[in-house]
C-alpha cells in the first residue's frame, strides 16, 4: 500500500479515537487529533498527484475517510445540541445524491471528478468542526464556529446543486 493510501487508512483509524476523546471531553486531544487527521487529507492528495500514486483505492477511500471524520464530529455536535439534526440531514442528502450519481456514471464508464466547490465545502466543514471542538473549552469560539458551520452548509447546498446541474446527463444514463 502506497503512502497516500496509508494516510487515508490512518485517517479512518483516527476516527474512533477522536470520538472517544470528544466524548470524554478531552477537547484539546480531540482537536489535535482532528487537525492531524484533516491534515492527512491535504497531504495524501498532494503526495499522490506529485508522485503519480493515484489509485482506485485512493479515489474511493479518500473522500469516504473525510466524510467519516467530519460527519462523526457533526453527530457528536447534534448530541451536544450545538448544531440541529436537520443540518446534518441536508449534508447527508447532498452526499448520497453525489455518491449515487458517481456510481451511476462509473457503471457507464464515466468518472466524475470532484469540483472546486466540493473541495471548498470540505475545507469549510473541517475548519468549522475544528473551531467548534475548541469552543467546548473556549466559549468565545462558539459564534465564529457557528458562522463557519453555516457557511459550510451553504457551500454544501451550492456544491450539490452545481454537481447536479453540471452532471445532469447522469440522469439519462
Amino acid at each position: 500500500m502506497n503512502l497516500p493510501n496509508q494516510l487515508t487508512v490512518i485517517r479512518m483509524i483516527a476516527v474512533p479515537f477522536f470520538v472517544v476523546f470528544y466524548m470524554k471531553e478531552w477537547m484539546l486531544a480531540a482537536f489535535i487529533l482532528f487537525i492531524a487527521a484533516s491534515f492527512t487529507d491535504l497531504l495524501d492528495g498532494k503526495i499522490a498527484r506529485a508522485r503519480g500514486l493515484v489509485t482506485n483505492f485512493g479515489k474511493i477511500m479518500d473522500p469516504l475517510a473525510d466524510k467519516i471524520l467530519v460527519y462523526s464530529a457533526l453527530c457528536l455536535f447534534i448530541e451536544d445540541d450545538i448544531i440541529p439534526a436537520w443540518a446534518l440531514i441536508i449534508i447527508l442528502a447532498r452526499e448520497f445524491t453525489v455518491s449515487g450519481m458517481r456510481t451511476v456514471a462509473a457503471s457507464e464508464g464515466t468518472v466524475i471528478a470532484a469540483g472546486m466547490s466540493g473541495k471548498v465545502k470540505t475545507v469549510l466543514q473541517m475548519i468549522a468542526v475544528s473551531v467548534l471542538i475548541l469552543a467546548g473549552t473556549y466559549d468565545v469560539l462558539m459564534m465564529p464556529g457557528m458562522v463557519i458551520f453555516w457557511l459550510s452548509l451553504a457551500a454544501t447546498v451550492y456544491s450539490g446543486v452545481e454537481y447536479i446541474v453540471k452532471n445532469k446527463s447522469v440522469f439519462s444514463m
